[in-house]
């Protein structure tokens, strides 16, 4: 009997941590994001990992599905050469994160706004590690597309 409140209080533990831990990785995603709209290419650099991956996937000419890879030297130099006066934001709309240990995934659909118009939409998917207690994005694929974008 003396047992159940232990076992108790260890659940509702491991509850609370594992919804601080979705919170920390759901904050680095945030982090770059907001650093992403303010061209601070510093500030992203602090959410990913030194060997960050990135690619979308998209159809080609010929409507087949594929593949694009950026280096995150390029996109960075792509963000900070928008102009100023030009107004660009993704709307995530969603967050769905899962986490094993060190590891996290987190699915967001978004809609992507150019000069306060709607360009496109689709889906993030973001692979984070925790390395020296702090999460980093290693990997980020996404899609995008111009219909059903409601």
């Amino acid at each position: 009997m003396k047992q159940i409140p232990l076992v108790i209080i260890l659940l509702a533990f491991n509850v609370v941590t594992a919804q601080n831990e979705k919170e920390k990785v759901k904050n680095t995603i945030d982090s770059f994001f907001e650093s992403f709209h303010n061209q601070d290419s510093v500030t992203m650099k602090k959410n990913v990992s030194e060997k960050v991956i990135i690619q979308s996937i998209g159809e080609n000419q010929k409507a087949a599905t594929v593949v694009n890879e950026i280096s995150f030297s390029d996109f960075l130099k792509s963000i900070s050469s928008i102009p100023k006066d030009i107004s660009f934001k993704e709307e995530l709309l969603d967050y769905q994160i899962s986490i094993d240990g060190s590891m996290a995934n987190v699915w967001t659909p978004y809609k992507f706004y150019f000069n306060d118009s709607l360009s496109h939409c689709g889906v993030n998917s973001f692979q984070l590690v925790k390395i020296n207690g702090k999460w980093q994005i290693i990997y980020i694929i996404d899609t995008r597309r111009k219909e059903k974008c409601e």
